[in-house]
């Protein structure tokens, strides 16, 4: 899944008053057939950017007060993009402190209000293209390895909860949301809980099978009884 493969990516911006630079440490997935995607209910004006092509940045304004940018991932027409969530700040950390009106640097871009509000990122940037050396650029950084990778539900939203397509570096202190165990870990006792439940489920269904072979075999000695001829009487 690109989400994944986003993780450790640079994402570079060039400001007015100068660069900011920071590595992808947090994202989110969404697609086409994703209830919780904007693109569920089919291409609209502000979701045009969506369908393509991959890419470009599309940028959206929630609550009345935050934007937030994804990137286009899907093929022409698909409706898929990968919502930014948090970058842990590399270069131009003065810039971003002046923008976001703090000094700390953890917090700086943990979350995607944070993070456009730091890289001086609004709808005016919506349809900009990453890959093509402009203002705002999605560079190659160092990859993930898989043990460092973590994966969980999404955050914020109401369906589709089960999904685990939110994608962040564990054990980072720049993502939104510091995370417990990976999902990945969690995977393998999941499984024996559901394991478990079916041979449960399997269990049940054998002992009422059984049950009702036993009432059917009752009944049958029964009417069996009552129709075999009585014996004579002296």
């Amino acid at each position: 899944m690109v989400a994944r493969d986003l993780l450790g990516a640079m994402l570079v911006r060039r400001l007015p008053e100068g660069l900011v630079a920071g590595r992808i440490v947090e994202c989110e997935a969404y697609e086409e057939g994703d209830p919780a995607s904007h693109s569920f209910r089919g291409l609209t004006e502000r979701t045009a950017v969506m369908f393509g092509p991959a890419g470009h940045l599309y940028v959206y304004f929630t609550y009345g007060m935050h934007h937030c940018m994804n990137v286009v991932t899907g093929r022409d027409g698909e409706g898929s993009a990968v919502l930014l969530r948090a970058v842990e700040p590399v270069h131009g950390i003065d810039v971003m402190r002046d923008r976001r009106g703090m000094s700390g640097v953890r917090s700086l871009c943990a979350g995607p209000g944070r993070l456009t509000q730091a890289y001086g990122v609004s709808r005016a940037e919506n349809g900009m293209d990453l890959v093509s050396g402009g203002d705002l650029v999605v560079a190659a950084g160092d990859p993930i390895g898989e043990d460092a990778v973590g994966i969980g539900p999404r955050i914020g939203i109401s369906v589709a909860v089960d999904k685990p397509w939110r994608f962040y570096v564990a054990g980072s202190p720049f993502v939104s949301k510091r995370s417990a165990p990976k999902r990945r870990l969690e995977r393998p006792r999941v499984a024996v809980i559901r394991a478990r439940a079916r041979e449960k489920a399997t269990e049940t269904v054998r002992a009422r099978a059984k049950a009702q072979a036993n009432r059917t075999a009752s009944a049958s000695g029964s009417v069996r009884e009552a129709g075999s001829p009585r014996p004579p009487s002296g």
